[in-house]
This record gives C-alpha cells, structure tokens and sequence, in this order.
C-alpha cells in the first residue's frame, strides 16, 4: 500500500514513518524546498516529493497516485500568540488540508482512504467532564481551527474517500514532544506544577499512537473522528509528579501561578491551564489494546527506555 504524507520530517511524522515502512507500506513524504531531512529516514520503502502543501503545485499529481494520504503538517501551537501567529496556525493547517483534498478528487472513485490529524482541543474546555467523539466543538480558538480543519478534511468524502479525523492527545516520546521540553527544568530542579495542577491532560504515547494509525489502516469500517489519546487522562500534578519519580528529581518549587504563565504566553496560557478529559471511546469499542494507557509506566519507558 502506497501512503502520501505531510508533516512526514516532524517529532510524530518522522516516526510514524518509520514505523510504518517497517511494517511494510511504502512511504511518499512531501517536503518543502531545502527542508532539513531526519537522519536516517530515508530508505528503500520511504521516499521525497519536493513541494509546499499551502500551496498548489505538481506535488498533488504525485500525490494522487497514493492510495492512502496521512495529513500531519501544520505550524506549531506552542508560542505566545499574536494576530500572525494565530493566522499561521490556522492557514498551515486550512490549507494544506483543502489542496490534499483536491489531489484526492483525482482518484474518484479509486478506493482512498485520508487520516487526517486534529486534535482533542476540538472539544474546547469542558472541566471535569468527560469527553467522548460525539461530544461537539468548543469556541475557544484551537477548538475553532480544530473544527474548520476537520471540514475542510471530510470534503474529501465527497470523492469517495473514507475520512479518518485523528484527534490528538499531546504526544509523548523520546527526542522531542512535551516530555522532552519539560525534562531540563527538572534536571535544573525547577519542575513544578502548572497552576492549580488540577486541569485534565489528555496524552498519547507514541508507540500507541503509531500502533493506532496501523489499526485505522487495517480496519476500513472505521471512518469520522477518533480520540487518539490514553484512556486514563490525567491531572497536571499526575503528569508532574510521575515525571519527577521517573527522572528521581524531588518537586522543590511551588506552582507556577496562572497569572504568570498568562503574562508570560498570553491566551495559549488557557491551552495548559484548562486541558480536556477526554476519553478514547471509538478506539474502545472498536478493540484497539493500548500498550500503555497509565502515564506512571508511559512516562518511564519514555525517561529510561
């Protein structure tokens, strides 16, 4: 099976596409011009196409002769945001989606399938309640891009594509991610909690996300939005302090106040201070087997693996 993917040289992207090619499916990533290329991802079953997914070009013709598009890409959300910021959050995403549909209409009627990658902060800030696919979008910004990026994805169904919105937990891993940003501060001694340490935190490790994607692929029944995130969401403090046990670091310093990460990173602020509880419903009953669904044992496979 021949998979087309954005995003392909990313934290998730480049390992999705090992894994996958290990698995045995041949991999086309599209690359901008000069795009820096992970060492190593290259091989005899993972191959480039030079092109920007925002804008039209060739790279669709090559595209279309995929049977299977994996849409990763789409700017970081992890900054202060600002009017340009915002816009290139949304447009990354917008547009890389609306021209990946337009290279899937030229295989009409050809059997595609399109995984396309969301994000639980569809559902907005909700508390303590749970969240499952069927729950409906917030308001807040992420929530909005979340759900516009979603529609521009399930055009492809009008082509006769079956759609997939793969809504993501925050991704834990090895060499990048969240993990890797908060491992110095507790190195240094200054991990702490995020104000009250009592917001929800959806995550994902890797190698189940990797695993659910090769679910998806295996099962065509599957098809709408799927929560890829653990089944047991966790608070801040959970997070906090099962990363200080992993790494054998005491937690010496009191929260850091929401007043000051709101100085500090302005409305994304409410993305770390408020979370989702959001529960993996779909993946449930469809059978998929987590390997890791406790954050103890996913955060020190991920710290001392």
């Amino acid at each position: 099976m021949d998979i087309f993917m954005t995003g392909g040289t990313g934290f998730v992207g480049s390992k999705l596409a090992r894994d996958l090619a290990k698995r045995g499916y041949e991999i086309r990533i599209l690359t901008r011009p000069g795009e820096r290329r992970p060492a190593g991802l290259e091989g005899r079953t993972i191959s480039f196409i030079e092109g920007d997914p925002t804008q039209e070009g060739p790279w669709q013709d090559e595209a279309s002769r995929s049977e299977v598009f994996i849409n990763l890409a789409g700017a970081s959300i992890f900054s202060r945001w600002n009017g340009e910021t915002k816009r290139i959050i949304r447009e990354s995403r917008i547009q890389t989606t609306r021209h990946l549909v337009e290279a899937i209409a030229m295989r009409e009627g050809r059997g595609t399938t399109l995984l396309s990658t969301s994000a639980v902060g569809y559902y907005g800030f909700h508390g303590d309640e749970v969240l499952n696919e069927e729950n409906t979008a917030g308001t807040d910004f992420l929530a909005s891009v979340a759900a516009e990026w979603e529609k521009e994805a399930l055009e492809a169904e009008r082509f006769g594509a079956r759609v997939v919105l793969c809504r993501f937990g925050i991704v834990l891993g090895k060499g990048g991610g969240a993990i890797q940003q908060m491992i110095p501060l507790f190195n240094y001694w200054i991990g702490s909690l995020l104000g009250s340490g009592e917001q929800w935190f959806s995550w994902i490790h890797e190698r189940d996300l990797w695993d659910i994607y090769s679910f998806l692929l295996e099962d065509p029944a599957i098809n709408g939005p799927v929560n890829c995130s653990s089944p047991q969401p966790v608070r801040n403090h959970e997070l906090t302090e099962s990363l200080a046990k992993a790494l054998g670091k005491p937690l010496l310093l009191p929260a850091v106040p929401s007043f000051v990460l709101r100085l500090m990173l302005g409305e994304f602020a409410d993305t770390l201070l408020k979370g989702q509880r959001v529960y993996p419903e779909r993946l449930i009953e469809a059978g998929f087997d987590f390997s890791f669904a406790e954050i103890g044992e996913a955060v020190k496979d991920i710290v001392t693996g």
